[in-house]
């Protein structure tokens, strides 16, 4: 039975996949029976036959479950097209030329100094790899996985202070304006009186700025650029570009991060790239990780900073919103700082139910909480005025900022300890956990409240028991993935992977390891059409290879 629309009957299209199933190609089984047999998979022909006509001996539910031996035929070569295109793009990168970079340690080692905090073995650990991969003449592609609060940011400025000592420009970019300013506050903190110039790019800056920022890179007198996508921009270029740090990188498109890949420098005949470091705090469960970044480096710091205070987690019904607008207003009045997070900015935002809104939200504490400052932040505001209330909040001018998702990443203000979230079932469990990752940032004990709606749907009480359950990233990802899937978790726009039709990263991940080695063993394999078989799963490769 397939899937059909009106006007088109079972029988035509009975008549259309008989003739399809007899064409040549599709009858060719591709793979050698060595790799296939060890196992227990089908030759292709017969379970392509039996996923469309089974005989009445097949298993129903296995067919229905897709774990009958033809499924697992089917996911097994989905799975080793994607391994050996990921293979492909690697090679087609090794390929190319980069600097290697070799620091002297003088300015790294100045930074190690002042900070207020070593080093964790898991910090220096990702340090060591990636400073390996800069010495090398391929560029590095390496992905910087933490959980929020990590400490991943410190090994990004030790990465572009050593590309400093070597005599190469930084470029350091991140999605959103209020992230890149808080990277660009954080590197100007610790790298004041050091011998680095650092310059702020971005969209909102007048043209003059612009002009003298763009002036500064393309000269060399830049050390480091920080900014958005506006470090994209053609009218921007650099004397000497050896690395590029993308913070947040699943938040770019493909061809945003392939066009920063492309401001390398001619060195005599050949063009260099930069190497690339990219990071993300939103941890990637180790079977999709194996399967979306088999092209990837990935450096993982998997342990928290001493001095972290575990973060309390609370489910809190609506109908108590007033009690716990009670209890941040005693706790404010006592030295600490709060968020208070709404998923709309005003009424205009409408959705199928009334949800709390951040600009009424203000007006309510405003009114509720007498002699606090209470302030108002969110998307739309002016890049400055941001700048602004994140700054006055930083030095506690502010008591209870009210933001949207704004403030998701990046923000990091120590003194804040309490964090509300509103309709918190609304929000994804990547999102929950990184608003959560806002506090418990200092030395005082932190909670974290989740309001949510009277009526939850099935999927978003399973979400919200993850939540509460849960603080390691790496298992809310790892369930996320479960209760998600891997194709919402990571579409095919941000990872230039084609999505996959058959088989299920987690469920599956046993093919997923013998996709893996086949890869590798079918490389040097003569009698294996390499490109037939690419050609029957991902026609569009060489577009696929470049991403």
């Amino acid at each position: 039975v397939y899937p059909s629309s009106a006007g088109i009957p079972q029988a035509a299209l009975r008549t259309l996949a008989t003739k399809a199933r007899k064409v040549a190609d599709w009858q060719a089984d591709l793979l050698p029976r060595t790799v296939t047999q060890p196992l227990h998979l089908p030759i292709w022909r017969d379970a392509v036959r039996v996923l469309h006509e089974p005989a009445q001996s097949e298993s129903p539910l296995l067919l229905a479950t897709r774990a009958h031996p033809a499924w697992r035929r089917v996911k097994f070569d989905e799975l080793l097209a994607q391994q050996m295109a990921l293979r492909d793009a690697k090679a087609l990168r090794a390929a190319e030329s980069a600097a290697a970079i070799r620091p002297t340690g003088l300015i790294g080692a100045l930074l190690r100094q002042r900070l207020p905090f070593k080093l964790t073995a898991s910090q220096e650990r990702a340090l060591a790899e990636t400073l390996a991969d800069l010495g090398r003449e391929a560029p590095m592609t390496r992905l910087l996985q933490g959980d929020v609060g990590s400490g991943k940011t410190v090994i990004a400025a030790l990465a572009a202070l050593a590309a400093i000592e070597a005599g190469y420009q930084v470029a350091f970019m991140a999605p959103t304006e209020l992230l890149a300013e808080q990277h660009y506050n954080k590197l100007r903190h610790w790298l004041s009186d050091l011998p680095v110039a650092l310059t702020w790019l971005t969209g909102s800056l007048s043209a003059a700025e612009q002009k003298a920022a763009q002036s500064a890179c393309k000269r060399g007198e830049t050390h480091i650029a920080i900014g958005t996508h506006a470090l994209f921009q053609k009218k921007v270029s650099f004397a000497r570009l050896g690395l590029v740090v993308v913070d947040e990188q699943h938040r770019f498109g493909v061809e945003q991060r392939l066009q920063l890949r492309q401001r390398g420098q001619q060195d005599s005949e050949r063009v260099l790239a930069p190497h690339t470091l990219m990071m993300s705090a939103t941890p990637i469960p180790r079977s999709l990780a194996m399967s979306y970044y088999a092209d990837l480096d990935v450096s993982v710091i998997d342990e928290l900073p001493k001095g972290r205070q575990p973060i309390t987690t609370k489910l809190v019904a609506e109908a108590r919103r007033f009690e716990i607008t009670n209890r941040i207003y005693e706790a404010v009045k006592q030295g600490a700082q709060a968020y208070w997070v709404c998923p709309l900015i005003d009424e205009s935002d409408k959705m199928e139910i009334e949800l709390q809104n951040a600009t009424a939200l203000y007006a309510d504490l405003v009114t509720a909480m007498p002699n606090v400052r209470v302030a108002l932040l969110h998307g739309r505001m002016k890049a400055e005025e941001k700048a602004a209330i994140m700054a006055d909040f930083a030095a506690n001018h502010i008591q209870v900022l009210v933001a949207t998702t704004v403030i998701e990443v990046g923000v990091d203000v120590p003194n804040a300890s309490w964090m509300v979230i509103e309709h918190a079932e609304r929000f994804g469990l990547a999102q929950l956990h990184q608003l959560r990752g806002r506090v418990g940032r200092g030395s005082a004990a932190s909670t974290c409240i989740l309001l949510f709606a009277d009526k939850l749907s099935d999927t978003a009480k399973l979400r919200l028991k993850v939540i509460y359950e849960n603080i390691d990233g790496f298992v809310i990802a790892r369930e996320d993935l479960r209760i998600r899937g891997p194709g919402e978790l990571l579409g095919p726009r941000q990872s230039g992977l084609p999505s996959l039709r058959y088989a299920n990263i987690e469920e599956d991940i046993d093919l997923v390891e013998a996709a893996r080695g086949a890869a590798v063993r079918l490389e040097n394999d003569k009698s294996f059409d390499k490109t037939a078989f690419l050609d029957r799963w991902i026609r569009n490769r060489a577009e696929f290879a470049k991403a």
